[in-house]
């Protein structure tokens, strides 16, 4: 493996999408994909010292993930609190698989980065009395540290403040486009990227940024279950595009489900709301339908456990009494506490005909958020030069195998500005050569099989896995996966190239690295639940897998002890 971020690369695959040439092109410093905390914070950074930046974003800017986050950002602001407790409390959350250098940056970073981001124009919650900041607590936290604003609209208040600063900033902005390739040069170094804008206007159809400094900030892969989260832009793309490229991923088989999520049915698909960790925060309890508190005795926490292992308790709660939900019961917070502290989720919940202040919240878990990703170190360089990750579409080595509560926000926050920072310093370095584009050589997915790859994962892959379910899986991905490239290879026939088909294509080139992850770990650790293997199993498996894609399109998988990223500058060892 060579160093991320200078001369030498991982070799590229050779594959690309399928799709029409580029029929138009810009020029830029620096390319950022994504327009949610991660994304916005790195383009900003970045035009403020002079570079120019092109922001590409596959809706409106304000389509991705940052905007639907309602709980806050974790930072050790309050009396009392410190960045080791905030540290102490994000390792046990991983399960031991956490980078401790990569947590210390966080938590020792983070507080001075939310500090700027309200420098920045985003308003949080205050005191009315002293204008201290506001701050909840949430699982998995033994101290209130979570910044808010709005109540339960933090997400929301962040977007708002980012895009108004990236507008009045002047920054490139290409919306409604989807990325699809990397570009590199001879050399292997990133030169760009290619990507197909939606709709009319100058821009139309497919074509290129060409840019030595791509930064890979495109949210999840949430859709790649039945029942998620995320937004329906949450396709996995940045993945898909930088395995497609050459880098490594790691530790994708740790998929958060987050335990409440408000369940709308048996047959409810898609992006469904969510109900806030804040809310247990508070105060509110998890019952069955009974009015069983069944978290209580699980864990010291109760409901305030660490998320993977309040997913579990609700699970085996179902299961044990054949239902398909429990309940949140905040009835004691009454009306007006509802109103002022989660008027979204209030107003969620009064749109599907449920009244939390005189009812229980049905809730159950449901797929939520990526602990892994693009493999970087702490600059954010992947193993492909020139080729940065930032927030959900990285693995930073921050989360381990179970995210903390409210740190991804603060994640996106510190590293987008450890990216800038690395992006500016090689901006004296020489640009890379022409592009060298290769054929077309990955055979799209029709795209209904988006729909079948998101029932094969629900089945084989979600909460509850085992040696059996992932095997199936694994098998009806393959199915799907080869019968497209038999017939590209046979007949030089795919499916129509178009926006639909790419998604489709990455989807499934994700969930097979996610099931071939979780076959290959055989134990239960942190969000990842093999009820074949319900032990952790710290001897074998207190390790990483890393996966990247072959040019023979296949997979890849190894696995490393830790953080082992070569040489980068100066011939010394840098993980950060």
């Amino acid at each position: 493996m060579n160093a991320p971020g200078t001369g030498g690369s991982a070799a590229g695959t050779g594959i690309r999408l399928y799709a029409p040439e580029p029929g138009w092109a810009l020029t830029a410093d620096v390319v950022v994909v994504g327009s949610g905390v991660a994304g916005l914070t790195v383009a900003l950074r970045c035009a403020a010292a002079g570079a120019k930046v092109t922001v590409v974003t596959k809706a409106h800017l304000s389509d991705g993930s940052t905007r639907w986050a309602q709980g806050g950002v974790a930072a050790a602001l309050g009396d009392g609190d410190t960045p080791q407790q905030h540290l102490d409390d994000t390792l046990v959350a991983g399960v031991g698989l956490c980078d401790e250098p990569a947590v210390r940056t966080l938590v020792t970073e983070g507080p001075g980065a939310l500090r700027r981001l309200i420098a920045t124009g985003a308003r949080f919650d205050t005191d009315a009395g002293s204008g201290e900041i506001l701050l909840g607590r949430e699982g998995g936290h033994h101290r209130s540290r979570i910044a808010h604003a709005g109540g339960d609209a933090t997400g929301a208040e962040i977007s708002r403040a980012l895009i108004e600063a990236v507008r009045a900033a002047g920054i490139e902005l290409i919306e409604n486009a989807l990325v699809l390739d990397l570009l590199t040069d001879a050399e292997g170094r990133t030169a760009g990227v290619t990507l197909h804008v939606m709709g009319q206007g100058r821009r139309d159809g497919v074509g290129a940024v060409h840019a030595p400094a791509v930064v890979l900030a495109t949210g999840g892969m949430g859709q790649v279950f039945s029942a998620t989260t995320n937004p329906a832009v949450s396709t996995g793309d940045g993945v898909a595009l930088a395995l497609r490229a050459g880098a490594e991923v790691s530790d994708l088989e740790f998929v958060q489900f987050h335990p409440t999520v408000m369940w709308l049915g048996a047959e409810a698909e898609g992006q469904l709301p969510l109900v806030s960790e804040a809310v247990r925060g508070e105060g509110a309890h998890l019952v069955d339908a009974d009015g069983v508190r069944f978290m209580v005795g699980q864990h010291e926490l109760a409901e305030l456990a660490p998320r993977d292992i309040v997913a579990k308790g609700i699970t085996r709660r179902m299961a044990e009494a054949g239902t398909d939900h429990v309940y949140l019961d905040g009835r004691h917070f009454g009306a007006r506490m509802w109103a002022e502290r989660f008027p979204t989720i209030l107003a969620a919940c009064q749109a599907h005909g449920i009244d939390p202040v005189t009812e229980p919240i049905p809730v159950a878990p449901a797929a939520h958020y990526a602990s892994g990703g693009v493999r970087t170190d702490l600059h954010g360089r992947t193993t492909v030069a020139g080729l940065y990750a930032c927030g959900e579409v990285a693995c930073t080595g921050v989360h381990g195998a179970n995210r903390l509560a409210s740190n991804s926000l603060l994640e996106g926050l510190v590293f987008a500005e450890r990216i800038a920072a690395d992006v500016l310093a090689a901006a004296e370095a020489p640009r890379p050569g022409p592009p060298v584009v290769p054929d077309p050589t990955g055979a799209l997915l029709a795209s209904e099989a988006r729909y079948q790859v998101q029932r094969i994962m629900t089945a084989g892959a979600g909460v509850v896995r085992s040696a059996d379910s992932l095997a199936t899986a694994a098998g009806a991905l393959e199915r799907l996966h080869a019968a497209a490239v038999e017939e590209y290879d046979r007949d030089g026939k795919t499916a129509e190239p178009c926006v639909e088909t790419w998604e489709s294509t990455n989807l499934s080139l994700v969930a097979r690295v996610l099931v071939a992850a979780a076959r290959r770990r055989e134990e239960t650790r942190g969000c990842h639940w093999r009820e074949d293997r319900p032990d952790r199993d710290d001897r074998e498996w207190r390790r990483h897998l890393v996966v990247r894609l072959t040019p023979h399109r296949t997979l890849e998988v190894r696995t490393t002890d830790g953080p082992d990223f070569p040489p980068t500058r100066g011939g010394s060892p840098d993980r950060g």
